[in-house]
């Protein structure tokens, strides 16, 4: 379905605008999805982004201001994550050894269960893309273009 028909919305003043409007349109649409995937699990999809920060740490600790740094979501509360993460008892929270004001997390047993779960259930997404590797190669280079131009753009003051 295009843009055009899912929003009916009959013009863009550009391509550009097109464009911003069709990544915001498709990026909450497929938000939407992982979330209902990973509400059998008990996860949100930032929980479910720190849960895998962590597995790749496994198993060494991370602190959460590397889990904050490696969020794909900026916006997200890495400290109220992680105490989500400890009352499900997927993570654990441990004084660092080198520095006591810092705290290091680690992924549970549990953690990693779930976590692996998770991401074969949001496989099944993956897998619904039907386009060529070149062509999302060619895809994700437009969308790190896009990225750099985007936050690299200064405000307009008017």
């Amino acid at each position: 379905m295009k843009i055009e028909e899912a929003i009916q919305q009959s013009t863009f003043r550009t391509e550009r605008e097109r464009l911003l409007v069709n990544l915001t349109y498709t990026y909450t649409r497929i938000q939407f999805k992982m979330n209902e995937e990973l509400k059998a699990f008990g996860l949100s999809a930032p929980q479910f982004n720190a849960l895998r920060i962590l597995k790749g740490q496994h198993p060494k600790p991370a602190s959460v201001k590397l889990v904050m740094e490696r969020m794909l979501d900026v916006s997200s509360n890495a400290s109220r994550l992680v105490d989500k993460l400890v009352e499900k008892k997927l993570v654990e929270r441990k004084s660092c050894d080198h520095d006591r004001r810092q705290v290091d997390v680690l992924i549970t047993k549990k953690g990693l269960e779930i976590v692996s779960q998770a991401t074969t259930a949001l496989n099944s997404m993956i897998e619904s893309l039907t386009m060529k590797d070149e062509e999302a190669r060619m895809f994700n280079d437009m969308l790190d273009v896009i990225r750099d131009q985007i936050l690299t753009s200064k405000p307009i003051n008017k």
